[in-house]
């Protein structure tokens, strides 16, 4: 979908449909009230009728409107004034965007640019609104055999005074991007486990490699992960027939003696527990369990569209874990690329397996900050639900960065205690670590497993068990988050 910025009086406008914000209790705004006076009071008639009370959410549509360009008016409510937020503002949006996609027109106006939203200038408030449109444009149909019908809404222009175009125009250049990005990682977490295994991930990082100039591709092969030294990872694939994979990309916008940003992303491509077996109910939503390694493709993604000035190294630790002959089991010690050695008490406990020697290969680049993104714990869901991602850490001064960009971004996160008592539930009789801490506090646990690997390194971990895809029924798919968390993240880092 192609989003447009003018400057430009509405009723001047040529559109298939013209939108505008009616507030509750038949406030009308500036644009509403000059679209009124014009139309004879055509506005204030239907409102007087009762016929749209401006709740947040309502909309009505109006046809044929007196001396106005466009073919049809929609009104759409947005609630009390002084008392829109972030999430009803996306909803006014998606409430307008699902009217027009049941329209004839191939084009629409949206004249909503002085609406107030809480906390919000004009550049954030764009920025929320064109993310949810692009992002409500997504489909994923290509393993059906009958596509869905090709909208006829083609094209949104977005009017905003002079003063705020550029603005306006910064804002949708980012929302752009970063739904592009989100787009590309919903599209790789949607995608079949039969399809999307570690080595495809790889052939998906050379594709990108090939996609933009700049970038540089590694994938190492399971001989490679061996020769490293990372036994904690290859434990995790060896039951697989699906061999797994490091995949390393390397994006060099900054200056050649900046430290880069690493963003490290667990890529299960398909968990079945292992030996550790899960229930069977459910179990083909374990295809989402790489969503931390889609994360990481769909921001390095939007970083390359904006062609950000920074250097970041993104490393993903892709493997399947399945129960085979050949499988790790419990009561198994392996030996980490740290040379820490760990005992498998759980092979269900793999995404901190693969990540403990992926945050370890990462120190080799010296980066200012490093992000591990993982779908990780069960229990972060418990915690914090589908809504807010969990964020742990040893660096105060980051975690404040990501909790900022994830307010900004509106893809929240909250931060969980990494307290040293939490340390002690990781103790094994036989190895230096256990990779299990019990049934109290499984997010914590995880993250402290993943800080004894941490130590030499500015280190945040985002668990996204909860907020990665929406879960069973019609609607069930990947997000695309925490896509917008990170790159927002990173665009603060572009500016410092």
């Amino acid at each position: 979908m192609e989003l447009v910025v003018k400057s430009v009086s509405p009723e001047t406008l040529k559109t298939a449909t013209l939108v505008v914000a009616v507030g509750e209790g038949r406030k009308l705004g500036n644009v509403a009230k000059q679209l009124d006076e014009l139309s004879g009071g055509a506005i204030s008639a239907v409102l007087k009728r009762g016929d749209l009370a401006g709740k947040v959410g309502q909309s009505l549509l109006l046809h044929g409107v007196a001396n106005l360009k466009a073919e049809r008016l929609l009104l759409v409510g947005v609630g009390k004034e002084g008392e829109l937020s972030d999430r009803p503002w996306r909803k006014v949006i998606s409430g307008a965007l699902a009217t027009l996609k049941g329209l004839g027109g191939g084009d629409a106006t949206l004249a909503l640019d002085e609406v107030v939203v809480n906390g919000r200038d004009s550049y954030g408030k764009t920025r929320l609104l064109a993310e949810t449109l692009v992002d409500g444009g997504y489909t994923f149909d290509r393993y059906k055999s009958q596509k869905a019908e090709p909208r006829a809404l083609k094209k949104i222009t977005l009017l905003t005074l002079k003063a705020a175009q550029a603005e306006v125009e910064r804002a949708v250049t980012h929302a752009r991007a970063i739904a592009k990005g989100m787009a590309f990682t919903r599209d790789l977490g949607n995608l079949p486990p039969n399809v999307c295994h570690p080595s495809f991930l790889g052939e998906q990082a050379k594709a990108l490699g090939k996609e933009f100039k700049g970038l540089k591709v590694e994938v190492l092969d399971e001989k490679k992960i061996k020769e490293l030294g990372m036994g904690s990872f290859y434990a995790v694939g060896q039951g697989s027939d699906q061999p797994p994979r490091l995949i390393v990309m390397h994006y060099n916008g900054g200056k050649k003696s900046e430290k880069p940003f690493a963003l490290v992303g667990k890529g299960i491509t398909f968990d079945t527990g292992g030996i550790s077996l899960k229930p069977g109910a459910g179990m083909d939503e374990m295809k989402y369990d790489m969503g931390g390694a889609a994360s990481v493709f769909g921001t390095l993604r939007a970083v390359l569209e904006l062609q950000l000035p920074i250097n970041l190294v993104c490393i993903l630790a892709c493997a399947e874990n399945m129960p085979s002959g050949g499988a790790s089991r419990p009561g198994d010690i392996v030996t980490t690329m740290s040379g820490q050695t760990v005992e498998i008490l759980n092979t269900d406990a793999e995404g901190r397996l693969v990540l403990c020697d992926a945050l370890t290969y990462a120190e080799r680049f010296k980066p200012q900050a490093v992000i591990d993104i993982a779908t990780l714990t069960g229990a972060c869901i418990v915690a914090l639900g589908a809504h807010t991602s969990g964020l742990l850490g040893n660096n105060d001064e980051l975690i404040e960065q990501l909790l900022s960009a994830g307010r900004q971004a509106d893809d929240r996160a909250w931060q969980l205690p990494l307290f040293d008592e939490y340390q002690e539930q990781l103790d094994s009789p036989f190895a230096d670590i256990a990779n299990i801490g019990g049934p109290k506090a499984g997010t914590i646990t995880a993250a402290c497993f993943l800080s004894r690997f941490t130590k030499n390194l500015n280190w945040a971990h985002l668990d996204i068990a909860g907020t990665a895809w929406t879960s069973g029924g019609k609607d069930k798919g990947a997000t695309g988050r925490p896509v917008p968390l990170l790159t927002q993240y990173l665009l603060d880092r572009a500016k410092a």
